[in-house]
């Protein structure tokens, strides 16, 4: 794994000083060849043992193996201007597919099946099951309250927060909230949840493997790793990774019951009867 998945994989089990290394490497990743272990201890105000120890930790001899691995992993990703050829399309294509793989193998990496698991089964029992998808998100949780439907899963899609509390006002224990949030920094969203939880109902929320407030107010948090120094590749990457995570879900649910498979099939099968449009 390289260095950096590495760092975002393990973050959550760091003690707090290891959390604050850890978010200044993610944060300055392209700058921590400027940056001696004395330095980096400096700017975050610990000692310098404690950087040591962090690289230790991590698998590597010192500090200075840490940074030479981490902007070695870099080099290739840092952008470089490709001639213009023929072959351009072809290239941009096959790194896009890489870095598509690799972001969801992180992905897998963060996320505990037992915690896949966990969620598919609450959404399995659950009365009602209220999706919520900030800004493009809206349209994963569309598509997957659809597929829930299809299951014979009571799911509703909320496309605005007034329309999501007045869903969560109606809630008992048990319902499930799954709140798609790519930064997961919206205070209504975040309120929205603790209702949800108030009324003893679950809070599912999937956001970017980053610190973010919505995470603190979900009983389970799952993480999408994506991160691309480019900003037209970033979001392409955070998109698949919610995508391959709701689609292990959807498959766990339809292999948990025969019972699904039969309705999914048979939804299916009525509604190619109906008139397109």
């Amino acid at each position: 794994m390289k260095p950096l998945s590495k760092i975002r994989a393990e973050r959550e089990q760091m003690s707090a000083i290891e959390r604050r290394i850890a978010d200044f490497i993610l944060d300055n990743a392209q700058l921590l060849r400027d940056y001696s272990s004395q330095q980096l201890a400096a700017a975050l105000g610990i000692s310098q043992s404690s950087v040591v120890k962090f690289s230790q930790k991590l698998g590597y001899r010192g500090y200075p193996d840490l940074k030479y691995s981490i902007a070695e992993a870099m080099t290739p990703e840092r952008g470089a201007i490709v001639p213009a050829t023929e072959e351009m399309p072809e290239l941009v294509s096959g790194d896009l597919w890489r870095r598509k793989s690799e972001a969801e193998a992180e992905t897998r990496a963060i996320n505990p099946p037992s915690a896949i698991e966990y969620v598919a089964s609450l959404i399995g029992r659950a009365n009602r099951v209220l999706l919520f998808g900030a800004a493009e998100d809206s349209a994963i949780a569309r598509a997957f309250t659809y597929r829930l439907t299809l299951l014979g899963v009571t799911a509703l899609h909320h496309f605005d927060y007034a329309h999501l509390g007045a869903s969560i006002a109606s809630c008992r224990a048990g319902d499930v909230m799954l709140a798609i949030s790519e930064q997961g920094k919206q205070p209504a969203l975040c309120q929205l949840a603790r209702s949800m939880r108030e009324r003893q109902g679950k809070v599912v929320s999937v956001t970017r493997h980053t610190s973010n407030p919505l995470r603190a107010h979900a009983d389970i948090a799952l993480l999408i790793a994506g991160h691309d120094d480019r900003p037209h590749v970033a979001p392409l990457l955070y998109q698949s990774g919610v995508q391959h995570l709701l689609d292990r879900m959807f498959v766990l649910l339809c292999e948990g019951r025969g019972d699904r498979l039969a309705t999914l099939q048979a939804n299916l099968e009525r509604n190619k009867s109906l008139p397109e449009g």
